[in-house]
């Protein structure tokens, strides 16, 4: 127990909370502009994405992420009567997060803000697409027309998920410092904040045979609406922020 605890803090020590700790291969270029389409829609890609994630990737990944990763999803009754657009955030510790999360708001429409490079693998950058995945622009230039297309997406009642942490710490078992931008879009479109909490657990029963890693269990906590006065946008997203912190840190200690 020593042995782990002194590991974790060389690991904080080391690490930028900005890296990821695992790097994918990412040969191809993606050219974003300020013509580029971050929530694609339309009767033809609506068509073929919807076949592609509720006719096979859905089913598969049910079945995936019980074997895989013996998945529970907690609260979904919190997410039930939802009638409008929102945010949902979540800690970021498994490759396959994402496909957890979509599984959790079930037939919910969510569109997945991802790293640029996510966009840069062969094949994965068409699939993911598809799969409502919305490349994060890094240059200031373009972010104008990231945030007016997600901003619009909010404002017809779309569901977007960011990562604050922004990047993936694979089974790390705390909440890392969040990053602004996903409570400035909730504060600028008045949405509500859908906190949700990735925790693991020992596996029982005929897992703990085979199984090394720990299992999963997705919580979705109840939505969070700024309720504050609004001295002003940014520090009306601040203290959003703090207060889906502080109510994930809360979750992940019981």
């Amino acid at each position: 127990m020593k042995e782990q605890l002194i590991k974790e803090n060389i690991q904080e020590k080391i690490l930028n909370e900005d890296d990821d700790i695992i790097h994918m291969y990412e040969p191809l270029e993606l050219n974003i502009d300020e013509k580029y389409q971050y929530i694609k829609e339309g009767k033809i890609f609506s068509f073929f994405s919807n076949l592609l994630y509720y006719g096979l990737a859905f089913p598969v990944l049910i079945i995936l992420n019980k074997i895989v990763y013996g998945l529970k999803i907690e609260g979904k009754e919190n997410i039930k009567n939802l009638q409008t657009g929102a945010i949902s955030v979540s800690n970021h510790v498994l490759i396959l997060d994402c496909t957890m999360i979509g599984l959790a708001f079930g037939l919910k429409k969510v569109y997945f803000t991802t790293r640029k490079g996510s966009f840069k693998i062969p094949f994965v950058r068409k699939l993911i697409k598809l799969l409502r995945a919305v490349p994060i622009p890094t240059k200031i230039s373009n972010k104008e027309c990231f945030v007016k297309q997600l901003d619009t997406a909010l404002q017809n009642g779309k569901i977007i998920h960011f990562y604050p942490e922004k990047a993936l710490w694979p089974y790390y078992e705390k909440i890392r410092n969040f990053k602004s931008g996903a409570f400035d879009f909730a504060i600028r479109n008045n949405v509500p904040v859908i906190p949700i909490v990735i925790t693991f657990r020992n596996p029982k029963g005929i897992r703990k045979i085979f199984k090394k890693k720990k299992d999963v269990t997705i919580k979705i906590l109840e939505p969070i609406t700024y309720k504050g006065k609004y001295e002003n946008k940014k520090d009306s997203a601040e203290k959003l922020k703090e207060q889906v912190y502080q109510t994930m840190q809360k979750s992940i200690n019981i």
